[in-house]
């Protein structure tokens, strides 16, 4: 049995205005054939197919074209955009007949010009395979489901947790591919598609509302008949003319039972719009206060609007700003973007004083420059190991880590994982547990930091991951969508509204 595997992975927050080039998948590795199985195949979502294949005891061969990941950001370039058609195109061709395509990408990607990267991914993948080669998606739960993405595959399976078990959507998936080609199973879809929108806040499957939305959805799945039930809460912050929540049932051959479930798991979700937009975050100042005068560390302190998991550009300075301007009297760390300041402290060296201007570099509607003294302690650059369930090392470009008062800044030329995984502090000489507070790019991925971390608080700060996303820059997106508009009538507004919708 021949597989060929292709993974190309982008989130796009189309409110960051820097576009995702080669150079960001450069960064964290850009890989074609033999090479991505000795990178990963024991780790992320390729390391999960390998698994899978090993689990089943069928002699496979795993011809892997193309792995390329890269943290959110702005949409990807057109070049890029191209390259990655060029490479499908000819990975396809070289690799010969093949018995199934494992694709997995994210489903909230977008390009210059492009909203539906990944439907035209799968589009162009069932072009060159036809009809019969089943293509088994496997996709990031925040993705963005649409008809070329249905239209294209064969069955789609989701990421069944927040935080992300990115290991577990690859076994998932290529165990399911495994069973349609060896046991004969009869994929059937149905979907549907939701005008809703949420906050990040509530995104976490341990606890609330989508906590109940994905366990129904595993609930579903101890029906033999049901072959994979998924929930698809787009990241909020993706204006595509198709964007909007979905859920996707498949089933062995049973198309009413496939689109009654459906139905089912939309519904679930509908009945908890309201719970979904549910606020933790508290303001900035009192987000930092919180942190300062807590009991013990390490504090995780959440700079939401500029989450970078998210695709912020990392550039907000609101929280350096509270910091300074309430003479905090324990040690932070806080992470930030910014090239230029790279380049300027880089030229004064180590030791150096410097005064400059930090913040706003890529997102100037949402952070105003902010004029800070400091010493700079530490220069580096080049690829840095670590803990990480994408891959294990990653290029942060070059790095400049910056005391001012009583905060170190973890200045990067490229995005990387910004800080919020310890292993880069560790990297460049720094104790993360050293701290008492801990600012994290993301507003939900704290689990690198979990077994320091005494709590979490989230800052309500504003960026392009904001969480209020009444007053971001719509454009595209369908309308009305919930809460943006008042809905009673989901199917009413839907895209995908199901068969039995009058």
């Amino acid at each position: 049995m021949r597989l060929a595997l292709i993974h190309i992975v982008q989130e796009t927050n189309d409110f960051n205005p820097v576009p995702t080039t080669l150079a960001d998948f450069e960064a964290f590795g850009l890989h074609e054939g033999a090479e991505i199985t000795r990178l990963f195949g024991e780790i992320g979502q390729i390391g999960g197919h390998y698994a899978a294949v090993a689990e089943s005891g069928l002699a496979v061969e795993t011809l892997p074209i193309i792995r390329a990941w890269s943290v959110a950001g702005g949409r990807i370039t057109r070049e890029a955009f191209d390259f990655f058609q060029d490479r499908i195109s000819a990975g396809l061709a070289a690799v010969g007949p093949i018995d199934g395509l494992v694709l997995q990408l994210h489903g909230a990607c977008a390009a210059e010009g492009i909203d539906d990267v990944e439907g035209e991914q799968a589009e162009l993948c069932r072009s060159i395979l036809g009809p019969e080669v089943p293509i088994l998606l496997g996709l990031d739960h925040h993705a963005n489901v649409t008809r070329k993405i249905m239209a294209s595959c064969t069955a789609i399976v989701g990421h069944r947790h927040q935080p992300h078990d990115v290991f577990d959507t690859g076994q998932i998936g290529t165990a399911l591919l495994l069973k349609i080609l060896s046991e004969k199973r009869r994929p059937v879809m149905a979907w549907r598609k939701i005008p809703l929108l949420s906050h990040q806040e509530q995104f976490l499957t341990s606890k609330g509302p989508m906590k109940r939305w994905f366990d129904r959805a595993r609930a579903l799945e101890a029906d033999e008949r049901v072959l994979q039930a998924s929930n698809y809460p787009m990241q909020p912050w993706l204006d595509v003319a198709e964007g909007g929540w979905s859920t996707i049932v498949v089933t062995d051959g049973d198309r009413a039972l496939a689109e009654t479930l459906a139905d089912e798991l939309a519904d679930l979700a509908w009945s908890m719009r309201d719970d979904f937009q549910e606020r933790e975050a508290v303001s900035v100042d009192d987000a930092v206060r919180a942190a300062d005068t807590a009991a013990r560390g390490v504090v995780v302190l959440s700079d939401t609007g500029d989450t970078v998991f998210g695709g912020s550009a990392g550039d907000s300075n609101l929280i350096l700003e509270s910091m300074l301007r309430l003479g905090i009297g324990s040690r932070a760390l806080i992470p930030l973007i910014s090239p230029e300041a790279v380049a300027t402290l880089t030229a004064a060296g180590e030791g150096a004083e410097v005064t400059l201007t930090l913040g706003g570099d890529s997102a100037p509607a949402f952070f105003q420059p902010l004029e800070v003294t400091g010493t700079v302690r530490r220069l580096g650059s080049g690829p840095v190991p670590v803990e990480f369930n994408h891959q294990s090392e990653v290029d942060m470009g070059r790095v400049a880590v910056f005391d001012v008062g009583p905060v170190t800044l973890l200045i990067s030329e490229l995005r990387g994982v910004a800080g919020n995984v310890p292993s880069v502090y560790e990297a460049y000489g720094i104790d993360p547990t050293a701290y008492k507070i801990a600012v994290l790019k993301t507003a939900s991925n704290f689990q690198y930091f979990a077994s320091i971390s005494s709590e979490v608080i989230r800052a309500d700060t504003s960026g392009p991951g904001q969480s209020d996303v009444f007053t971001l820059p719509w454009q595209r997106i369908p309308r009305p969508v919930y809460p943006l508009e008042t809905i009673s009538d989901w199917r009413a507004h839907s895209l995908q509204p199901g068969p039995g919708a009058s």
